[in-house]
């Protein structure tokens, strides 16, 4: 039975050694989660700008503004994220020399976007109409009420859901290895073609997303506390 023990784990160290420790490979893993952090954190930042536009162009006076922000939500809600990530990358930046950081900004930001346009819909929703009169009735333009009394409660209100639409974005990320960039799933596969492993490098991946998005989802819940109890106080 020891010597059994000590067998599993010398195939273990040694696993660890060459999928991690040699040519410092466990560099490509810190890499690439970098890579992927930062590329979710912008996406969603240019997420956050044009869903907010698109909320606004969807709740115009004018047919043609609302036409447009109705097209960009159905189109982006309708095709696949890897599909909007090929054409992107493939089509629209086709004949430009551009950072694949941007490209993929770019892509996961408009798909981003359009859900957000939704949460923050949802969002404008859930306040009570009366809430729209009463600025109003003050001698509050409509921009005003939107502006000082809706959002503020809006915002509160979403917040939950955006941090959710955060953890997905991290998640969805994981394709831009179709375009040669180098995220965290890219770092494993990468190294998985180097020793031909999959089972190390892989696990390794998919355990530090899993930490990634547990930490995400414990701030979440932890808000979503703070925010229960002060709307009781």
């Amino acid at each position: 039975m020891v010597q059994w023990i000590i067998g599993k784990w010398d195939a273990f160290s040694h696993d660890v050694y060459l999928n991690f420790i040699k040519e410092s490979r466990y560099l490509l893993i810190l890499d690439g989660l970098k890579t992927t952090i930062l590329l979710s954190i912008t996406a969603i930042l240019f997420g956050i700008v044009l869903g907010g536009l698109a909320t606004l162009l969807r709740r115009s006076k004018y047919g043609f503004l609302r036409a447009i922000g109705y097209t960009y939500v159905d189109v982006i809600r309708g095709t696949p994220s890897m599909m909007q990530l090929l054409v992107i990358n493939f089509v629209v930046f086709a004949s430009v020399n551009v950072d694949l950081f941007v490209v993929g900004t770019v892509a996961f930001g408009l798909n981003s976007g359009a859900y957000i346009s939704e949460i923050f819909r949802a969002g404008i929703l859930s306040i009570d109409k009366g809430q729209t009169e009463a600025g109003r009735s003050l001698g509050l333009s409509s921009s005003q009420t939107m502006t000082y009394i809706i959002l503020p409660q809006a915002i509160k209100n979403i917040l939950p859901a955006l941090a959710n639409e955060f953890i997905m974005l991290i998640k969805e990320t994981a394709i831009v290895g179709y375009i040669a960039m180098r995220d965290l799933t890219k770092a494993g596969d990468i190294i998985r073609s180097l020793t031909y492993d999959a089972y190390m490098p892989l696990l390794a991946v998919a355990l530090l997303y899993y930490l990634l998005v547990k930490i995400l989802t414990l701030g979440i819940e932890w808000l979503e506390r703070y925010l229960r109890a002060s709307d009781m106080r």
